[in-house]
C-alpha cells in the first residue's frame, strides 16, 4: 500500500509513516510540485499508488473517474502532522480492505465527534 501525499500534506508524512506504508512518498518528492491534478492522478495509477489529501478536487475527480488511483480524503480540517500521521495509522486496517476492494474508489477518513 503506496500512498501519494498531496502538496496540502506535510512532506515529512511518508519518513513518518514509512513502517506503516513503505514506498509512500510526497508530490514533491517526485517531482510533482505544483502540478495539476491530472498529472498526479496519471502519476499515482502509472506507479501503484493511492492518492491521499484534504483538496475535495481528488474527491470530486475519483466520482467520475473510479479508480485506479484509489483516493484517501482526509476530513482533518488544520490538524497538523502527527494527528495525521496517527489516524493512518489507526486506519491500517481499514485502508488495507479498502486497497482491496475491487469496486471501491474512495475512503473518507475523519478525525473527532464526527469521525465515519
Amino acid at each position: 500500500m503506496k500512498l501519494l501525499f498531496d502538496e496540502n500534506l506535510s512532506r515529512k508524512l511518508p519518513g513518518v509513516l514509512s513502517a506503516e506504508f513503505p514506498g509512500s512518498a510526497h508530490v514533491g518528492d517526485v517531482g510533482l510540485r505544483a502540478a495539476e491534478d491530472h498529472r498526479i492522478w496519471h502519476h499515482a495509477r502509472t506507479d501503484g499508488f493511492m492518492i491521499v489529501s484534504k483538496d475535495t478536487d481528488f474527491r470530486e475527480r475519483s466520482f467520475v473517474e473510479g479508480h485506479p488511483p484509489k483516493i484517501i480524503w482526509l476530513d482533518v480540517g488544520n490538524a497538523g502532522t502527527l494527528v495525521i500521521a496517527e489516524l493512518l495509522r489507526r486506519e491500517r486496517q481499514r485502508i488495507a480492505h479498502f486497497d482491496s476492494q475491487e469496486e471501491a474508489s474512495l475512503l473518507i477518513l475523519s478525525i473527532g465527534a464526527n469521525a465515519l
